[in-house]
């Protein structure tokens, strides 16, 4: 599978997950936690449109933002997830008109609102591209400001939704949504850093060369050594540092312990890695 088969496919997956979570429990209790399906619930209370078909004409418009803010492949990526997700939202309003909600939990029906929408958002963000709508305002926001979170911009951007809904819906329906935004915005945050969190490896033994080789070759990372002093035998040995990802690392760790390399091995999480062999460079 090529890497942009890959990332097609996960759009499409992470679009399916995110216009699920819209249809069946965000639009039916008219929760405005944010983006374009967020304002389409109150620009459905008030004019003749659809929350739909105002997503698709909205949906368009920002696309063309996009392309001139953020490039031709974030554009490509963007145009397919967002025309994905609008018609994904009419495919589900033909086959199953929403009349209520599914059920009497609001809160309930909350945190699948929340929770889909986000786990969607973020494996987008992650592949460089979005779902259209107010995402694409926030990446612009995150491109040319100091707000280095996409969490934190999409709650900037998202924000005024929530003070349109007190005006239109009633005030248990604006805290609702208020909350709904306050963790979502969190929620994709740290999923993000799940996605990226990696491994930084400290292995201190008496010879690296075999645990070097398969690191460079056997994983294709690579390894820096520095040498060292014991501080109670004061005899010499060399450190290992190298940085691996969460599967790689328990690869490692099985391969030294199944050969009996004598090592010390200490581990611990980063979110975020630059350089050659990883994908957030």
């Amino acid at each position: 599978m090529t890497h942009e088969l890959k990332n097609y496919t996960l759009i499409t997956i992470s679009i399916f997950i995110m216009a699920f979570g819209v249809y069946f429990f965000k639009f039916p209790n008219n929760f405005v936690f944010g983006g374009v399906t967020g304002f389409a619930v109150v620009v459905a209370q008030i004019t003749p449109l659809s929350a739909s078909v105002f997503s698709f004409i909205a949906n368009t418009l920002l696309l063309v933002l996009g392309l001139i803010c953020l490039g031709r492949s974030f554009a490509l990526k963007t145009t397919y997830a967002s025309m994905l997700l609008s018609i994904l939202l009419l495919v589900f309003e033909h086959a199953y008109p929403m009349e209520q909600p599914l059920s009497n939990e609001p809160m309930l029906e909350l945190i699948f609102a929340i929770a889909l929408p986000a786990i969607g958002s973020a494996i987008l963000f992650y592949i460089g591209a979005s779902s259209g709508g107010t995402d694409v305002l926030a990446m612009i926001i995150k491109k040319y400001t100091h707000v280095k979170d996409i969490g934190i911009a999409l709650f900037i951007t998202d924000l005024l939704m929530i003070i349109c809904a007190c005006f239109v819906f009633d005030i248990k329906t604006a805290l609702y949504s208020f909350v709904g935004l306050t963790v979502k915005s969190f929620m994709i945050d740290s999923i993000i850093e799940n996605i990226t969190l990696c491994k930084s490896i400290m292995i201190i033994c008496d010879d690296p060369e075999p645990i070097c080789k398969y690191i460079t070759e056997g994983l294709n990372k690579g390894a820096t050594i520095v040498d060292g002093k014991g501080a109670y035998t004061h005899s010499c040995k060399h450190i290992v540092f190298t940085t691996l990802t969460r599967r790689q690392a328990i690869v490692l760790r099985n391969h030294i312990h199944e050969h009996h390399l004598n090592a010390f091995i200490s581990v611990s999480s980063t979110s975020e890695v630059f350089g050659n062999g990883f994908s957030n460079i």
